[in-house]
């Protein structure tokens, strides 16, 4: 027997649980009351939507007067509920739409409500109502909307910078919290002419708050570009132009009383931008200044001070620091002619940042000393162009000594004096050309020749050989070529044997499959009936088949086959199913090539 006490019990416990989690659910969050507006600045000619949302449900909702505006619709309520990994999301609210009455500073006072037995009140807000304006809001359309919330703005770190000195822009799409933003695709792309520029890639675009013309608003780094004027004087940098997707919301609600949208194509552009370039002052200009730019280090290295003739070392001349380290050439050392130096070896370690370039170049020469005796390398000089002091700074190397300790004495002067200006002579020991052979000892062969051979014949006469071949392929190619309709048959016939094996390969799933048998039968219709996708319907294909004398059996396993075809779309079809159908495929194909 059925023990209803036990049952009562039960759904008593039950019940009692559930309400339980229920009020666990609402605990777990603050009680809120607020008043939100749609704008805080109107024109005498448009409306204002006032909200009045909590989190929790109410009783005694008490509304303000709405002193200085008229209630045009309203209170209209809305509510919504959810669980979202067990937590139960709650919302209510209660709307209003006013009209001003006269132009001026309004104030919409408390609205107050009873909810869990306590009063709460929500906060007093100022509206400001102007004179009329020309489109009121309610009338605008969802491109004036996306005007008036959607910018493109391009960030320059500075406006007036000296020549070769770094300046950063940046693209920040700004959207208002009004709208939504779907999609985006750059439609022009600046060139930077008379600018050295390089992109700093966006990893990842993330919304960030921020203000734009004291509003707030949620904005999306598109692009960080760094560049090096290479030019003084006024100089134009192109705008950065984008088509946007944008959603606007309406005055319209769904059945659920959430806010419709519209949505709208917009094009934004960052604005031509006009930057002043500061020529470099020429007062206290060093001479041996190349165009560097920035704050820099400089050294020459040796890998070795001493070593033997023949031997080889490495000089290296470098410059460090930030500043336009890819855009001027390095100082070149002044070496003994007794040194013989090799073509440099340039490194590069430069990464480029949002300050611009940082890291290091250097020059490597390979030196090979050819006497005995001590080279010395001239002190080595590099000047540069500091923009954040404004003036020239001038940095000096060491004189690096080398000192070669075995090998041949120079035969033209003491090698302790030898100087860049004057050249080593050459010492001949007379066996220098030993290598070259003089006596080759070259014999005689008979020759033979290709003119008048056989072999020369025979391909002068080929081509004459392959003209009636030529002539015999190419009629048949022409009457291939001719053949328009036999032609469309043979297309047909491979797209049909194409979508049925690609309904072979997506046996198991179902749509894939279907989709690839539809279009196999749809192409051998194609191509045996001679008539276009268009005519397809099953009428049509019975009268067709059936005045090509193609028999009842055939006629209707053909279309059993299309109408499984649209019935997969909707109803669920087994691998079975899926497997006949293929098999019933094939060999309806095959019956009908005999009939037709």
């Amino acid at each position: 027997m059925v023990d209803f006490k036990s049952i009562a019990k039960l759904g008593l416990v039950l019940t009692v649980f559930l309400s339980s989690i229920l009020m666990m659910g609402q605990d777990n969050s603050a009680v809120t009351f607020e008043m939100k507006l749609s704008k805080p600045k109107l024109g005498l000619n448009e409306r204002l939507r006032v909200d009045f949302i909590m989190n929790r449900d109410g009783d005694n909702f008490s509304p303000p007067d709405f002193n200085g505006f008229k209630v045009v619709m309203g209170p209209s309520q809305s509510i919504s509920s959810s669980w979202i990994n067990g937590v139960r999301s709650y919302s209510k609210s209660y709307s209003y739409t006013l009209s001003p009455t006269a132009r001026g500073k309004f104030t919409i006072k408390q609205a107050s409500i009873v909810i869990g037995g306590e009063t709460y009140k929500s906060l007093a807000q100022n509206v400001e109502v102007t004179a009329a304006v020309d489109k009121p809001s309610d009338q605008m359309t969802a491109d004036d909307i996306a005007d008036e919330n959607l910018h493109l703005v391009a960030e320059i770190s500075k406006t007036n910078p000296y020549l070769n000195e770094a300046i950063t822009i940046i693209y920040k799409l700004y959207v208002s919290p009004d709208i939504r933003v779907s999609n985006y695709q750059p439609l022009d792309n600046p060139t930077y002419n008379n600018f050295w520029s390089q992109d700093i890639k966006v990893n990842m675009l993330s919304a960030q708050n921020g203000t734009y013309k004291g509003k707030p608003y949620r904005y999306v780094i598109l692009k960080r570009v760094v560049l090096y004027p290479q030019k003084s004087g006024k100089l134009n940098i192109e705008p950065l132009s984008l088509e946007v997707t944008v959603d606007v919301p309406t005055a319209r609600r769904d059945f659920f009383g959430q806010r419709m949208y519209a949505q709208t194509n917009k094009t934004v552009s960052a604005g031509s931008r006009t930057i002043n370039v500061k020529a470099l002052p020429l007062d206290n200009q060093p001479a041996d200044f190349n165009g560097a730019v920035g704050d820099f280090d400089f050294a020459v290295t040796t890998s070795k001070t001493s070593l033997n003739a023949s031997e080889s070392l490495q000089a290296t001349v470098e410059v460090s620091g930030k500043g336009n380290l890819k855009l001027f050439k390095l100082p070149e050392p002044e070496l003994p002619s007794a040194l013989e130096v090799y073509e440099p070896e340039f490194t590069e370690g430069v990464r480029t940042t949002l300050a611009g370039m940082q890291g290091k170049v250097s020059n490597q020469y390979t030196i090979v000393p050819t006497f005995r005796g001590k080279y010395p390398i001239s002190p080595l000089s590099f000047s540069y162009f500091n923009p954040s002091t404004g003036k020239y700074k001038t940095l000096t190397s060491d004189e690096i000594v080398i000192n070669v300790l075995e090998g041949p004495l120079s035969a033209s002067s003491n090698s302790d004096a030898n100087t860049n200006s004057n050249k080593q002579s050459v010492i001949s020991s007379g066996n220098e050309f030993n290598f070259l052979k003089l006596t080759p000892n070259l014999t005689s062969k008979s020759a033979s020749y290709f003119f008048n051979s056989s072999s020369f014949y025979a391909w002068l006469l080929s081509p004459l050989l392959l003209i009636p071949l030529a002539i015999f392929f190419r009629k048949r190619r022409d009457s291939i070529a001719g053949d328009i309709v036999g032609n469309k048959i043979k297309k047909a016939n491979k797209l049909a044997r194409k979508y049925l094996s690609a309904a072979r390969k997506q046996l198991g799933n179902k749509e894939s499959f279907y989709v690839a048998l539809e279009r196999a039968l749809h192409n051998y219709l194609k191509a045996k009936l001679k008539i276009e996708t268009s005519e397809f319907s099953k009428d049509k294909i019975t009268e067709l088949l059936i005045e090509k004398q193609i028999d009842d059996t055939t006629v209707n396993s053909f279309i059993a086959l299309l109408k499984n075809c649209e019935a997969a779309r909707y109803s669920p079809f087994s691998n079975v199913q899926m497997q006949a159908d293929y098999d019933k495929a094939s060999e309806v194909i095959s019956i009908m090539d005999k009939q037709l």
